[in-house]
């Protein structure tokens, strides 16, 4: 058979997809996206979805899930839709493909995003104050992500592994800089509830082990317990 032949005959490489992430995390960021653009096509003000001072004083508390689905600018739903897709990624494969891994997922996500604005609130005085964006529940995502390159791939590192107590100390030093500073990326100048950024890691780093639990993942169940 001539050169030519063998060429024919050799398989096609396959195509990589352009986003390559688990398919809810895809979903996920496509909401964040979509509800954002959403908002502005309708004339819907930031304020009427954020998690507030008032709310926090009258237990009303839909704001504290709400608030994660709406963001101030394109600029500020971009950066943390990106943030979801690269820190969500990891957590997502671990917890698993089906309906079970994507549910816990979600659930860990919003918990996070909960805690993350319940962290806040007694920094932020008693009233005025308003939140809006997923980077508290990001941050829990990217503590996940620590907690899984912690145990080198092989399921989670240690909570006080010297990854994690690296990571976080280098987290928390930065986010008080930048939010004290006023210069966080994307937050055009305005006060950036850094005290929230701290609280989802923290819940990150801890929820991460129960949730894999809670998905049946089968990696890393032996890491979990140290």
């Amino acid at each position: 058979m001539s050169d030519d032949g063998a060429t024919f005959l050799k398989p096609r490489r396959r195509r990589e997809p352009f986003i390559n992430a688990p398919w809810i995390v895809t979903l996920l960021v496509a909401a964040l996206l979509a509800l954002h653009g959403l908002r502005l096509a309708l004339g819907l003000p930031a304020e009427a979805f954020a998690f507030t001072s008032d709310d926090l004083a009258g237990h009303r508390w839909i704001g504290l899930l709400s608030y994660q689905f709406t963001h101030g600018s394109w600029l500020h739903v971009l950066m943390n839709a990106a943030a979801t897709l690269v820190f969500g990624a990891p957590a997502a494969r671990l917890m698993g493909a089906g309906v079970r891994g994507a549910a816990a997922f979600m659930a860990f996500f919003l918990l996070c995003g909960v805690i993350s604005a319940l962290g806040y609130a007694p920094f932020a005085g008693v009233e005025g104050w308003a939140l809006v964006g997923c980077s508290g529940a990001a941050s829990g995502l990217f503590a996940a992500t620590v907690r899984i390159a912690g145990g080198g791939g092989r399921g989670l590192g240690p909570l006080f592994g010297p990854t994690v107590i690296q990571t976080t100390i280098v987290f928390s030093i930065g986010n008080a800089i930048l939010g004290l500073s006023g210069l966080t990326p994307g937050a055009g100048g305005m006060p950036v509830a850094w005290q929230a950024h701290i609280a989802g890691y923290m819940a990150g780093l801890v929820l991460i082990g129960p949730f894999l639990r809670l998905a049946g993942a089968s990696q890393g169940d032996h890491a979990l317990a140290h």
